[in-house]
């Protein structure tokens, strides 16, 4: 049913919520007590989890009964503003849909002369400022819906920047539509680097999983400590769970895309099993590289396409290798992402 069609409902709604919309509250028990969210529901079965004090970065996320995202251990927990040094990322490392590393690292944690840094970056262990809801008027006909953040990383007489989320959709479209305008607040040249951990799990990942993607993968250093799984599957199939994932186990793949005939990168997971999809683009001319991160770890079961500035390689590494992105006073870098749920035929459709 056309849920956007006033044909089908008219004269039996009362309230637009009764189909959709942007609903905030606040968590009230365990690690992510105090905690501001805002669940989202698009009225076609997406429904998602945005967690304001962490950067309106997406937790939950479900299709119907199925969920998208992989939740880790931790799961939902409060920012920590200062978990900022060696690894301490991954005790609050959450998973969900949409986990944002940046603003200024993206990558292990590194120093140079311009300082220390800790695992990708401050910007998920920082609360969002709400800027604005707007919610959808069906009975005027805009079926949009929108909401709007600051997310700001900044420090007296140093850096200083900022980035305003917008978050959008439609009543009657399984879709998220992310819009990131980054911007140098400061009054010198700012180090950016950002990379989106976009982190599914099982049902929608499962054991022959396919991974859609276009692209020539390159070579790094780690490649050697890859599974036979992957030199035989070429990141292209999700593998069972497996013990050479233990720990800090994992394959990775750095991946130069290629674009569509609209210069748009499209990824994503296709489980021809249960019908469903979930279908990423972005504009390469502002996310250059995808990363594929796999974990398959027993009851650590995660895999992760990654749109990016730059390959996880930390500030230092960038500054050395001349890719590190300068932001002068009052530049600013807009990215735009939109992940769409596919079901049907549209599944067997989606293909490398």
């Amino acid at each position: 049913m056309n849920l956007s069609d006033p044909r089908n409902w008219k004269h039996k709604l009362s309230n637009s919520h009764q189909l959709g919309g942007i609903e905030t509250s606040v968590i009230d028990n365990g690690s992510g007590r105090g905690v501001r969210i805002a669940w989202v529901n698009t009225g076609t079965g997406l429904r998602y989890k945005l967690v304001l004090d962490r950067g309106m970065d997406i937790l939950d996320a479900f299709h119907n009964q199925y969920s998208l995202a992989w939740i880790s251990q931790a799961g939902l927990t409060a920012p920590q503003l200062f978990a900022n040094r060696g690894i301490d990322w991954l005790r609050t490392f959450g998973g969900g849909l949409l986990t944002t590393c940046g603003l200024s690292n993206a990558g292990p944690p590194n120093e140079d002369e311009n300082g220390s840094r800790g695992l990708h970056g401050n910007y998920s262990n920082s609360p969002a400022e709400l800027v604005s809801i707007k919610q959808p008027d069906i009975f005027a006909g805009d079926f949009g819906f929108e909401i709007v953040a600051k997310v700001r990383e900044t420090t007296t007489f140093g850096p200083s920047l900022e980035m305003i989320r917008t978050i959008s959709g439609s009543i009657g479209s399984a879709e998220i539509h992310i819009n990131d305008q980054v911007i140098n607040r400061g009054n010198s040249p700012a180090p950016h680097m950002l990379l989106y951990h976009i982190n599914c799990g099982w049902p929608l990942i499962d054991d022959g999983t396919r991974i859609v993607w276009k692209g020539e993968k390159k070579p790094k250093a780690t490649d050697a400590n890859n599974t036979e799984f992957n030199r035989k599957h070429e990141f292209t199939r999700c593998a069972p769970p497996m013990d050479e994932h233990a720990g800090f186990g994992e394959d990775v793949a750095f991946i130069d895309p290629k674009v569509d005939a609209n210069e748009q990168v499209v990824c994503g997971y296709a489980n021809d099993g249960l019908g469903l999809a979930l279908r990423i683009s972005f504009s390469k001319a502002q996310l250059p590289w995808l990363i594929n991160w796999q974990h398959w770890g027993k009851n650590e079961y995660v895999t992760a396409l990654e749109p990016a500035t730059h390959p996880p390689i930390g500030q230092a590494a960038a500054r050395e290798n001349g890719t590190l992105i300068l932001l002068e006073p009052g530049e600013s870098r807009t990215y735009d992402l939109r992940m769409e749920v596919l079901t049907g035929e549209e599944v067997g459709n989606f293909k490398k």
